[in-house]
């Protein structure tokens, strides 16, 4: 298959589902976040093809999927990208999860880790409380109100940020930058059942106090599946201290900060998020499920865990070739 994006959809529990697919080669599941699109992976989908099948999805209540009236939890996500991938005859995957797409990814590997492969997050939502006020207020009521009446008065608010978005690439102002692209985000909800399905996917993870749902306390469970995490320094919507977070509970992970970068590194160095990941995922051997391991892991809890086995890579082969 070209490296070139095609867009395509299946319907999925009789809902129109929109997915991005390029490339051929093990398979990369990329997951925007909340307000976001496929689009959001543009910068960098066709370069990540050249070795890849990469299907990028609008989730449901985004972009040119449906917006119906139903569930917009995480678990719910997590359970829609698992059946998209099964009606695209696709079994295990390497899920890449910006922001709130790094807490499905998150709640992907926990609820089907013998589906997950590898782990990869940006920015990623759930893994601490800490979250930009902006985000926390639209939890409030009334919150439809205001969004309607701000996508009313679109057009010019749209220039206002594209311009605020300009002066912040060329002054470096990175937060500025972030917090224009976030404003654009809210200002696309043109919609009521786009703006409805914002709400409820955003209530059901924060609150006036930040982020209400947690991966932290299951974070021990990913100590054996190949782990990255990518985050940018400036990062004003979810702070870089959460990537400190998995270096802390997840020895094994590999953490990546990209200086002066903010919410969305892969749209700020897509050549270097592209090499970064490249490499992580020429170096390490995808995970395999051992149910065993899984029950007795669980059994004995995050404070004992001295040698995760619930995904452990395959055994290598010799290399017939290698010299002593």
């Amino acid at each position: 298959m070209a490296c070139t994006p095609v867009h395509q959809s299946r319907v999925v529990h009789g809902y129109l589902r929109a997915f991005l697919r390029a490339g051929s080669g093990p398979p990369l599941l990329l997951v925007h976040g909340i307000g976001n699109s496929s689009q959001t992976w543009a910068g960098v989908l066709q370069r990540l093809a050249r070795q890849h099948t990469v299907i990028a999805p609008d989730l449901l209540g985004h972009g040119d999927s449906d917006k119906p009236r139903g569930d917009y939890s995480i678990a719910a996500y997590a359970n829609g990208m698992r059946d998209l991938l099964s009606v695209l005859d696709v079994e295990r995957v390497t899920v890449v999860g910006h922001s709130l797409g790094g807490g499905i990814a998150l709640q992907f590997a926990y609820q089907f880790p013998e589906r997950c492969e590898r782990l990869v997050l940006v920015g990623s939502g759930g893994l601490g409380p800490e979250l930009s006020a902006g985000l926390r207020l639209a939890t409030l009521p009334g919150a439809e109100v205001a969004l309607t009446a701000l996508t009313g008065a679109s057009p010019p608010l749209r220039i206002g940020l594209w311009g605020l978005g300009l002066a912040g690439r060329i002054a470096g102002w990175q937060r500025v930058r972030d917090l224009a692209e976030a404003g654009d985000a809210l200002l696309a909800l043109r919609d009521v059942e786009a703006r409805r399905a914002f709400l409820r996917t955003l209530r059901g993870v924060v609150d006036t106090r930040g982020q209400a749902v947690t991966a932290v306390d299951r974070l021990y469970l990913a100590n054996a599946i190949p782990m990255l995490v990518v985050w940018g320094s400036r990062d004003p919507i979810v702070p870089a201290a959460h990537a400190e977070t998995v270096r802390r509970l997840v020895p094994t992970a590999r953490v990546e900060v990209f200086p002066g970068a903010g919410h969305w590194p892969h749209l700020d160095e897509p050549e270097r998020f592209c090499a970064v990941l490249g490499d992580f995922l020429d170096t390490t051997e995808p995970a395999v499920h051992d149910r065993d391991g899984w029950r007795a892991l669980l059994a004995q809890g995050r404070d004992g865990v001295p040698a995760p086995r619930a995904l452990r890579p395959p055994d290598r082969p010799a290399d017939p070739t290698a010299t002593a």
